[in-house]
């Protein structure tokens, strides 16, 4: 932080840190109200974890909703994130959410034809039954596309570390009939069509991409034609502050040196939470004992930390938007989501006891794993209990239950993989007792579990957990049985499938109001200094409302940061009173659209 009357290498209206879905947003925004815009990111790749995510962006009342003729009532959902959040948020961010993030989409589909998004109703809130949840669901999505549209930025797009083989995508409904490949037509057809992209691709050569691939290629193609400038590998280091405290610019390291950005209006850092920062992670909860996290790898929270340097308040650093998931022994991770919803299964602590409805949205089911965890029981990891029958039945750990195809991309057959086993993250035995040696549970207490589970089972009624009473919970179920999550386990032999505790990123960070302002301790505005997404602390506060959950709030603050400089602007705001731009400046770098 500076402390003397800044001079500056580099000027524009609005530096953005962090090219996710928040930061682009954000840039989209200021450059349309037209302010000059620059947008840096850390990595040499650009989308942050939106591009590594499911692409889904929760908006009730977006203007692919209300096309479709159902628009969820404002107070209604206002009313819903007030229950969810608990009293942790504000009522004037969360009614900015509610009011802001259908205009934010709304100005994305007037701003390029890049963007197009699409409601496919059927996947419920994770809260349904509450006042103002919906068991249609409020999660928008993008099409598909093809990669080469990109041209030479293909390159630059960050990509997950394990992808799918090539050809293989799925649209937004695909995964979950995709799932039921062995108990309909549906799920066999969506076979069928992953086959036919797979051969398109080899024959064709279409480099095809979904969910959040598709979101940030779209994303950087609307950037290139409003000629908004992107630095790649170019990191902030630090926030600059004039004599009076507001933030007047950064330093970011671009080619080897320092640059210093004179940022005429206001910072918007989107640069992410520190979801690879171990020691600091650990220093929140110590729970955590490995890196577990699906978020982007360059994650480190220095956009954070730049702010807590200059005043600035945090909330939340104990959280994360957490996900159960299988760590194989490459480090590769895997979520665990459909299988918690199987009907013929079980989760256990270290007891072998049942802790928690296994069809939970997965924040309630890592709480639930924490919790345990702290009580001085084993909780983490946990183990998913099932059978056979199951196994050949359902898809499960990316085995797809068909017959043995060889050279299949993915493992198939009617047996659990050699490797799977040989491993240790699945076990094995030909009786729940066995089985408990293997995973390191009372015998008896596991057997106790297993004879009231399957009488529940029976019964068609969890009474102990409630597990297929949400909609919700039913989404992944098998829809041919009563109760699409229950079904007793049948003979041995029995498997069981570690579970570890993933994030898709941390959601705590800077506190902001409602306007993405950075706030200070005493509530206090840090003037010039915005933030949204994974660099603040969460809208959503410690739960999470729906699929798509973190990355609407991450783009509607980025828009909303965006707006406020706008009209600071338009009020009649002057720049502060600071030198003008070092004779040293880099003629060569890229200037924004005057």
């Amino acid at each position: 932080m500076s402390s003397t009357e800044p001079t500056f290498d580099h000027e524009v209206d609005v530096l953005v840190v962090g090219s996710g879905g928040g930061g682009m947003t954000a840039a989209l925004k200021a450059d349309a109200d037209g302010l000059d815009t620059l947008v840096v990111e850390k990595s040499p790749q650009f989308g942050g974890s939106t591009a590594l995510s499911g692409g889904g962006i929760w908006v009730p009342g977006a203007p692919s909703q209300r096309r479709a003729g159902y628009t969820p009532d404002p107070d209604g959902t206002f009313t819903y994130l007030k229950t969810i959040t608990g009293g942790l948020v504000s009522d004037a961010r969360l009614r900015q959410y509610v009011d802001a993030a259908p205009e934010m989409m709304e100005f994305l589909e007037q701003s390029s034809p890049w963007f197009e998004f699409v409601w496919k109703p059927g996947y419920a809130d994770y809260y349904p039954e509450l006042p103002g949840g919906s068991e249609r669901g409020s999660t928008i999505n993008v099409p598909e596309i093809d990669l080469r549209r990109l041209g030479e930025e293909e390159a630059n797009l960050l990509t997950p570390l394990a992808m799918a083989p090539k050809g293989i995508w799925f649209a937004p409904k695909d995964l979950r009939l995709f799932y039921q490949v062995r108990q309909n037509w549906r799920g066999k057809a969506v076979l069928l069509k992953l086959i036919w992209r797979m051969v398109r691709a080899h024959v064709f050569g279409d480099r095809m991409a979904a969910i959040g691939q598709s979101l940030m290629a779209r994303m950087r193609l609307a950037l290139k034609d409003r000629n908004i400038p992107l630095w790649l590998s170019a990191p902030m280091t630090e926030l600059v502050t004039d004599l009076d405290g507001r933030v007047v610019g950064a330093v970011v390291e671009r080619d080897g040196r320092a640059v210093r950005i004179r940022a005429r209006r206001g910072v918007i850092v989107a640069a992410g939470g520190f979801d690879h920062d171990m020691a600091w992670r650990r220093q929140h909860l110590p729970e955590i004992e490995r890196d577990w996290s699906f978020g982007n790898p360059a994650a480190m929270g220095e956009g954070i930390r730049a702010g807590e340097k200059v005043g600035a308040a945090t909330d939340l650093l104990d959280e994360a938007w957490w996900f159960p998931a299988m760590c194989w022994p490459d480090g590769r991770l895997q979520f665990m989501l459909n299988e918690r919803m199987m009907p013929s299964q079980f989760v256990v602590n270290g007891e072998g006891r049942r802790f928690v409805n296994e069809a939970a949205p997965y924040m309630d089911f890592a709480h639930a794993m924490l919790e345990g965890q702290r009580s001085g029981v084993t909780h983490i990891p946990c183990w998913l209990v099932t059978d056979l029958r199951s196994f050949r039945r359902y898809v499960v750990g990316g085995h797809l239950p068909i017959p043995k195809i060889p050279f299949a991309p993915v493992p198939t057959g009617r047996k659990v993989p050699k490797a799977w086993l040989d491993s240790g993250i699945v076990r094995e035995g030909n009786s729940f007792e066995e089985l408990a040696v293997q995973i390191g549970v009372p015998p008896a207490q596991l057997w106790a579990t297993a004879q009231r589970f399957n009488e529940l089972a029976r019964k068609g009624h969890d009474d102990d957990f409630d597990r297929g009473d949400s909609a919700y919970d039913n989404y992944y179920g098998d829809p041919t049985l009563p109760n699409p999550n229950l079904h007793p386990l049948g003979e041995g032999p029995y498997y069981a499938f570690q579970i570890i505790l993933g994030d898709l990123g941390t959601s705590g960070g800077l506190r902001t109001d409602e306007f993405a302002r950075v706030l200070r301790e005493d509530d206090s505005v840090i003037e010039g200094l915005y933030a949204t997404g994974n660099a603040t602390a969460a809208v959503m506060g410690r739960s999470y409302a729906g699929a798509g959950a973190t990355i609407g709030p991450a783009m509607t603050f980025g828009y909303v940061a965006a707006r406020h400089i706008a009209a600071q602007r338009g009020a009649g705001a002057t720049a502060p009173d600071v030198h003008a731009i070092s004779p040293t400046t880099d003629q060569t770098l890229d200037t924004p659209r005057r």
